[in-house]
């Protein structure tokens, strides 16, 4: 094999690496905006135009590069491994402190972007009169492409759940720099400065492996300070940060910085959640708990005698298997997890509910809030309306429907949206301390059940009465009006959530 088709390979090589790093490194924003700021829409749609703006602005800057196009490219290699690898750290570090953290953010993803954006018009410059332009093109683009379908691949189901966030950005920081080091070596006679491009090339990668060394005392510091409580379990799932800390006692879960249970309080939400269902449905001998990978909601079914099986769809396994194991999570759910009557689906509950046939008499639903249109689909009359092939026609279902009164146009958006398929539907609230003022929902295909008239009830529930009339009433700020219908094809309850919440 001649000299320049080893250098042409090479190179493609290179751009396929580049590209892979590049897409990480967008994923990592992604993620991180997930995790710190809440699973916005706004954001990762500005983190994606960002660095799509960027990098067509790369590609403009490239042009004025014209002089030892081989040592700029090797040094761009360096850049997006130092920039973008230290990235996590840096984002991790800075969140609590900077003042304007949201404009950090976009600002290290367009300074990525910028420099990725200008690799493939470089290497162009560099191959076009050793390589047919036809085939140089075609070439360069095919494993730009490939290097940015693995990386979105392999990102959500390997690297999250085994290195998390800064361990992700900091091995593909490495692998950069690595490719930088690796063409020095390779284009040794070929480079104009060697000297100065070892040196930068060995800064780096000393620099990226000190934060890979210190990386988990980074990210310890810097959540210690963002809970503010003593972080006793932390994990990384393909879908979401689940962090158990500890308070005088009482423990806090949040996923992706938000909070989902204190367990001072969890009892006032999982009980307005369950009984009402359970203590007004004509039969609860086969319950359907769709989300609630936390138990609780399972908890509160299996204090029915009557209850013969109990189906658990969530979809995060690292959830229910936390939930199944830790001694402390164990003892607040009552091992309910691992009962006998329950079986547990780690499906997306969108599919599994389009395809079961199975019949239950209570469906509890405890979705995550509707922050994203993944999640905003499973609020949707698309959703709702599968959701009947899973129901006789005396089934009581309730729903969480987010706060009436920090997101009433949200919570008014998943009444109307349910009330569109199913009359029979009873909007009530109550008052949980660690989230405020909280909304669910009571549903039945049938209109004669009523929800007023419980047909068994619970002695010793810590909150719950059995009087649902006791918190049916809605004054005039928990009210909202013109309120749209949640389709999938208009998703308008994301719309709703991402205004009312990014207010707060």
């Amino acid at each position: 094999m001649d000299k320049d088709k080893k250098l042409q390979y090479f190179l493609f090589l290179s751009v396929f690496i580049v590209a892979t790093c590049g897409l990480i490194y967008e994923l990592v924003a992604g993620a991180l905006a997930s995790y710190l700021l809440g699973d916005s829409v706004k954001q990762f749609s500005f983190i994606i135009g960002t660095y799509l703006f960027s990098m067509g602005v790369g590609s403009f800057m490239a042009k004025f590069v014209k002089k030892n196009l081989i040592d700029r490219f090797i040094e761009i290699e360096l850049l997006i491994g130092i920039i973008g690898g230290l990235s996590s750290v840096l984002l991790f570090l800075l969140f609590q402190e900077a003042a304007h953290f949201q404009f950090i953010l976009y600002f290290i993803v367009f300074i990525t972007g910028c420099l990725t954006g200008m690799e493939i018009p470089i290497l162009m410059n560099i191959l076009k009169n050793r390589v047919n332009f036809r085939d140089l093109v075609s070439d360069v683009f095919t494993f730009d492409y490939i290097g940015a379908l693995l990386a979105s691949v392999l990102f959500p189901i390997y690297f999250i759940p085994k290195l998390g966030v800064i361990g992700t950005s900091l091995f593909f920081g490495i692998i950069n720099v690595c490719v930088g080091i690796a063409l020095c070596i390779f284009l040794r006679k070929e480079v104009k400065n060697p000297k100065s491009l070892y040196a930068k090339a060995f800064f780096s990668l000393a620099a990226l492996i000190a934060a890979a060394f210190y990386s988990n005392d980074i990210l310890s510091y810097t959540e210690k300070n963002l809970y503010q409580s003593n972080i006793i379990y932390k994990h990384s799932t393909p879908y979401q940060r689940i962090i158990l800390t500890e308070d005088r006692g009482q423990y806090q879960l949040y996923l992706n910085n938000n909070l989902q249970f204190n367990t001072k309080d969890e009892y006032r939400y999982h009980d307005l959640l369950v009984h009402p269902a359970m203590s007004t449905a004509p039969s609860v001998k086969n319950v359907l708990v769709l989300g609630g990978g936390d138990g609780l909601a399972v908890r509160e079914v299996l204090k029915y005698k009557d209850v013969e099986k109990i189906t658990l769809v969530d979809l995060d396994e690292g959830m229910t298997k936390l939930f199944q194991t830790n001694e402390v999570l164990t003892d607040y759910n009552k091992n309910s997890l691992n009962d006998k009557k329950v079986t547990i689906f780690n499906e997306d509950a969108f599919v599994w509910v389009k395809n079961n046939k199975e019949k239950y008499d209570v469906i509890i639903i405890d979705f995550p809030d509707p922050s994203n249109y993944s999640l905003g689909k499973l609020y949707s009359t698309y959703f709702y309306k599968s959701l009947y092939e899973s129901m006789t026609d005396k089934t009581v279902i309730s729903v969480q429907t987010t706060s009436p009164y920090y997101a009433p146009k949200s919570f008014w958006c998943i009444h109307e949206t349910i009330a569109s398929i199913y009359p029979n539907i009873t909007p009530y609230h109550t008052y949980v301390p660690s989230f405020g003022e909280w909304g669910f929902a009571i549903v039945s295909p049938n209109n004669s059940i009523n929800f007023q008239y419980p047909k068994r009830k619970l002695e010793n529930l810590k909150f719950y009465n059995h009087k649902l009339s006791d918190y049916t009433d809605f004054p005039e700020d928990m009210k909202a009006s013109d309120i749209e219908i949640n389709r999938l094809d208009n998703q308008s309850l994301v719309r709703y959530f991402d205004e009312e919440w990014s207010k707060l």
